[in-house]
């Protein structure tokens, strides 16, 4: 019934920029918080970026602040990541999730119960 689907990776040289959507449907409101999360091959899934309901307040993990901005259009359903200066480091599935039980976001994986299927950012050296 809900579903999120996120696009715009794709391959990028070593301090370029992209810009990752991700498109909501079957949600009665976007009144919750939302984030996203990355997944590199091995690794666990991380905590990237978050922003309130309202979009009014943002967060970031420090090896992503002043590099990424998070933004949501609520009127659009859509949630943006808008990735600039990318680094090896940076490669990963991103994905996109909805916390409907807060309005401000948190960094825990398992506060999120929306989830899309992630779309892959590899930068390369």
């Amino acid at each position: 019934q809900v579903q999120l689907v996120e696009s715009g990776g794709g391959l990028v040289q070593t301090g370029g920029s992209l810009r990752l959507s991700c498109a909501a449907s079957g949600l009665t409101s976007m009144n919750y918080a939302m984030a996203w999360f990355r997944q590199a091959p091995g690794k666990e899934r991380l905590f990237v970026a978050g922003i309130s309901s309202t979009g009014l307040s943002t967060r970031y993990s420090d090896s992503v602040k002043g590099r990424f901005v998070i933004s949501r259009d609520n009127a659009k359903n859509t949630l943006y990541l808008q990735m600039n200066n990318l680094k090896p480091e940076d490669t990963a599935v991103y994905l996109c999730a909805g916390d409907p039980r807060r309005t401000l976001s948190t960094q825990y994986v398992t506060n999120y119960d929306y989830w899309g299927q992630g779309t892959q950012v590899t930068v390369s050296s």
